[in-house]
C-alpha cells in the first residue's frame, strides 16, 4: 500500500543520511583519541543531524531535509478506504475466509476503513462491523471513486454563520445557518472560503468558522439489518389497518366548513402528521422560530408539527438527519433531510416546509428538487 511505500522511503532516506553523516564525522574526528572518540563523535553526529533540518550544507542535509518533507506529507483521508463495487453487497465476515461467519453486509458504493491485509481478504470496519471481505469486492485508495460516493461536509463551528453570494465578508448575504448545522460542500478551490449548498442557493463560508469532514455510507450489521426487516414488516401491517380503517370511516365523515382557524391533530401516524402541517402554508419563515402560525425556521417548523404529536425532536436539520429510523421509500409524514434544510413529505412528489423567509412556509415539487440526505420516519 502507500502507506507502506512511504514508510520504505523515509527508512532508506534516514539509513543513507546517517552512512553519509557518520562517514563525514569520523573523518573530521579521526584524529581524536581512541578512548574518548565514541561520546563526542555521538554528540556531534546528533548536533549535525539537528542542523540537517534547519542549516542545509554540502548537499547531505538538503538531501535528508527532501527525504523526510517526503516521508511526512500530508495522508490523504480517501488513502485507507475501500469502497464496495458489486451488484447488492458483500458479505463482512469474522475471519479471512469462506468458512467465516457473516456478521454484516457492505452494500454496493459503501465505505470501509482498511486495517489490515490478509492474503486476498482486508480486514475492514465500516459503522458498526469490524471483519472481512474479499479484496476483489472493493475497490481500495481510489480517491476519485470515493470522492463521488461520499459527502464532504462543512459543519458550522459557530452560533450563527452568514452564507455570502460571493467569497468576501463585504458581499451580501445569501442565508444565515445556526451552530452545527451540517452543510454539503460543493467547491473548496477559493483560498479561506467553502462553497455550500443550502435551501437559498449555494453560497460561500468562511474557513475559520466551520469544521470539514467527509461522510460514508457504511456497512449494515447483522443486528441492524434485523432490526430494520423487523420495522418494514410492522409498518406494512399499520399501513394495511389504517387502510382499513380509512375506509370504513369515509362514508360518514363528516367535512367542517371553512373558518381561517386551524385545528388540531386528528389519527396518529404520518398521514396525520402531514395533513396537520399543511395548514400551515402562507405562514412566515422566521429565522430561530418555533411558531406555525407566527413563523418558523424550516427544523423549527417540523420540530413543532411533530410537537403537536408528543414527539419531541431536535431544534437542528442537522441532528433531525439521525432522528427516527432511516427509510428508502417516501410515505407521508416523513421527515426529508437536505444540505442545511429539512421538510415534511405529504405525499404526490411533495414536501411542506417553512422554505427561505421570502417563501415562507410553502409547498415544493419535486420532492428531490435538491439532493436528498436523508429520509427519516418516525411512525
Amino acid at each position: 500500500m502507500n502507506r507502506n511505500r512511504k514508510h520504505l522511503r523515509f527508512a532508506v532516506c534516514c539509513a543513507a543520511a546517517a552512512i553519509t553523516l557518520g562517514a563525514a564525522s569520523t573523518a573530521v574526528y579521526a584524529d581524536m583519541p581512541v578512548a574518548g572518540a565514541p561520546a563526542v563523535m555521538a554528540i556531534a553526529l546528533e548536533d549535525e543531524i539537528k542542523n540537517a533540518f534547519t542549516t542545509p550544507s554540502a548537499g547531505i542535509s538538503l538531501n535528508l531535509v527532501d527525504c523526510v518533507s517526503a516521508a511526512e506529507e500530508k495522508k490523504s483521508e480517501y488513502e485507507d478506504i475501500a469502497i464496495a463495487q458489486v451488484d447488492n453487497f458483500v458479505n463482512v465476515r469474522d475471519a479471512a475466509g469462506e468458512e467465516g461467519n457473516v456478521v454484516g453486509k457492505l452494500y454496493n458504493n459503501s465505505a470501509a476503513t482498511v486495517e489490515a491485509t490478509e492474503g486476498d481478504w482486508y480486514k475492514i470496519t465500516s459503522g458498526n462491523v469490524t471483519g472481512y471481505v474479499k479484496s476483489e469486492f472493493v475497490v481500495c485508495g481510489d480517491e476519485e471513486l470515493a470522492k463521488q460516493v461520499s459527502r464532504r461536509i462543512a459543519t458550522v463551528e459557530t452560533e450563527t454563520l452568514f452564507v455570502r453570494t460571493e467569497p468576501t465578508t463585504e458581499s451580501d448575504v445569501l442565508g444565515m445557518v445556526p451552530d452545527q448545522e451540517e452543510l454539503t460542500v460543493t467547491d473548496e478551490s477559493v483560498d479561506g472560503w467553502t462553497k455550500v449548498s443550502i435551501e437559498e442557493g449555494e453560497g460561500y463560508v468562511s474557513n475559520d468558522y466551520v469544521n470539514k469532514s467527509v461522510e460514508f455510507v457504511t456497512a449494515e450489521s447483522k443486528e441492524e439489518e434485523e432490526a430494520r426487516l423487523a420495522r418494514e414488516e410492522a409498518e406494512r401491517k399499520a399501513a394495511a389497518e389504517a387502510a382499513e380503517k380509512a375506509s370504513a370511516s369515509k362514508s360518514t365523515k363528516s367535512s367542517s366548513g371553512s373558518s381561517g382557524k386551524t385545528s388540531s391533530p386528528g389519527g396518529s401516524g404520518g398521514s396525520a402528521v402531514a395533513n396537520y402541517a399543511c395548514q400551515f402554508v402562507g405562514n412566515p419563515y422566521v429565522y430561530g422560530g418555533t411558531s406555525l402560525t407566527n413563523g418558523a425556521d424550516c427544523s423549527g417548523f417540523v420540530m413543532s408539527v411533530y410537537a403537536a404529536f408528543g414527539v419531541g425532536l431536535p431544534h437542528s436539520s442537522a441532528a433531525m438527519c439521525g432522528v427516527g429510523y432511516g427509510v428508502s421509500d417516501m410515505q407521508p409524514g416523513d421527515i426529508i433531510c437536505y444540505s442545511g434544510h429539512v421538510g415534511i413529505y405529504i405525499g404526490n412528489n411533495t414536501i411542506v416546509h417553512a422554505s427561505t423567509p421570502s417563501g415562507g412556509i410553502k409547498y415544493t415539487s419535486p420532492v428531490n428538487y435538491r439532493p436528498i440526505i436523508a429520509i427519516r420516519r418516525i411512525f
